[in-house]
C-alpha cells in the first residue's frame, strides 16, 4: 500500500517521465540450466512486493543468478532511471502499468526483448517497439455498496459519473496511476475538451470523497460512507480477503462493453539498454513470461491475470477471454503525460 505522500511523489515523478519522453541466450521458461555467472541483477520494481519476491526467489533457484530488488512507486523509479541515464545501476524495470515503460522506451533507454520471450505473450500487450513485454493485467471496474445500490442502478458508462445524480455518492482516488489510463481512454474517445469537462464533473460529484489511494476508496464504499467508485479489480478482491465474506457489503461490476471506463491495464518489464548484464537480464525477462512465474501470478493474492505461456488465473476473477474492454492499445495509452495534464487542469492533482 502507498502512503498519501508517496502518491504525490508518484504523480510528480510520472510528470517528469512524460516530459522526458517527449524531449543472449534465453533459458527455458521453466528455469533451464543454472548459470555460472557471478553477476547480480538489479531490478527496479513498482509491482506488488509479494509477487516480485516470489518470482525472484523462483528465478534465483532455477538459474543461480542473484537479483537485488529496489522497490518503489513506478513513477519514482522511472524518473530515477531518466536521471541516472547510462549510469543507472538498474538492469530491469518492472511496473504495474504500461505508461512508465512507454516513457523509457520512447526515450530509447530500453533494450529489445528477445523474440522467444515476446512470443509467449500476445503482441497487443507488449511494446510495439519490442522493448518491453506484457507480464500480467488488471481490469478497471466499478465498486459499489450493495446495501445502497442495486446492480441495475449502476451507470453503464464512466461518462455517466459526471451526471448530477451521482453528486455526493461518488468516490475518487485521482492520484492513483491506475486512474490515468481511464482518463487517457476518455480523451481518446471524446477529445480533450470533453475529457476535462468530465473530470470537472466527477470532481464536483466526489467532493468530500476524494481519497489518496484505492485501498481507502474501496474501504469507504464497503462501509457505506459513499456509494460507488472506480478501481482496478484486485482492490475489491483483496478487501474481501482481508475483512472476510461476512463483512463485505460491496461488489465489483463492469461498465458496458467497449466503454472508456473499461480498460485493461498491463503490467510489464523491460531490460535497460545500459545494463552491464544483458544476457542475464534477458533470462529474467524470459522467466517472467514463462510458466513458473506466470503460475505464481495466477495464484497470487494480487489478483492479476497472467498474460504469458497460456497460463490462466486460479482466482475467481471474470475469465480474461470474456472481457470486452475499450480497444485502446498500450501505445495509445502512451506515457501518461496527457492524463496528468488533464487531471491537473481539473485540479485533481
Amino acid at each position: 500500500m502507498r502512503s498519501p505522500h508517496s502518491r504525490r511523489i508518484l504523480a510528480a515523478s510520472i510528470a517528469v517521465v512524460a516530459l522526458a519522453a517527449v524531449a543472449a541466450v534465453l533459458v527455458s521458461t521453466a528455469g533451464g540450466s543454472k548459470s555460472t555467472s557471478k553477476a547480480t541483477l538489479t531490478l527496479y520494481s513498482g509491482q506488488h512486493p509479494q509477487t516480485v519476491n516470489a518470482i525472484v526467489s523462483a528465478f534465483e533457484k532455477a538459474t543461480g543468478i542473484s537479483v537485488a530488488v529496489r522497490q518503489d512507486d513506478e513513477g519514482v523509479l522511472a524518473a530515477q532511471i531518466m536521471q541516472e541515464g547510462s549510469h543507472s545501476p538498474a538492469d530491469i524495470f518492472m511496473t504495474e502499468n504500461s505508461p512508465a515503460l512507454e516513457a523509457l522506451g520512447t526515450r530509447g533507454l530500453l533494450a529489445r526483448v528477445g523474440p522467444a520471450a515476446l512470443a509467449k505473450t500476445s503482441a497487443k500487450y507488449s511494446s510495439s517497439r519490442k522493448d518491453w513485454e506484457g507480464v500480467s493485467a488488471r481490469i478497471s471496474t466499478i465498486v459499489y455498496n450493495t446495501d445502497k445500490l442495486k446492480k441495475s442502478e449502476l451507470p453503464r458508462s464512466v461518462m455517466d459519473l459526471a451526471q448530477p445524480k451521482w453528486k455526493g455518492k461518488l468516490a475518487l482516488a485521482p492520484t492513483e496511476t491506475d486512474f490515468q489510463p481511464i482518463v487517457t481512454a476518455v480523451a481518446a474517445r471524446y477529445g480533450q475538451a470533453r475529457a476535462e469537462k468530465w473530470l470537472q464533473g466527477i470532481r464536483s460529484n466526489a467532493s468530500g470523497h476524494i481519497y489518496p489511494d484505492n485501498e481507502s476508496l474501496v474501504s469507504q464504499v464497503n462501509s457505506g460512507q459513499v456509494q460507488l467508485g472506480v478501481i482496478n479489480n484486485y482492490y475489491w478482491y483483496r478487501l474481501r480477503d482481508e475483512v472476510g465474506a461476512s463483512k463485505v457489503h460491496s461488489a465489483a461490476a463492469l461498465f458496458a462493453p467497449g466503454d472508456a471506463g473499461y480498460v485493461i491495464d498491463v503490467a510489464g518489464a523491460g531490460a535497460l539498454k545500459s545494463s552491464k548484464h544483458a544476457a542475464e537480464a534477458q533470462k529474467f525477462l524470459a522467466f517472467l513470461v514463462g510458466p513458473v512465474a506466470q503460475k505464481i501470478i495466477a495464484s497470487d493474492e494480487s489478483y492479476e491475470y497472467p498474460l504469458g505461456s497460456g497460463v490462466k488465473t486460479t482466482k475467481d476473477l471474470i475469465p480474461f477471454a470474456t472481457l470486452r474492454p475499450d480497444p485502446i492499445t498500450v501505445k495509445q495509452l502512451g506515457t501518461g503525460g496527457l492524463a496528468i495534464s488533464l487531471l491537473r487542469s481539473a485540479s485533481l492533482l
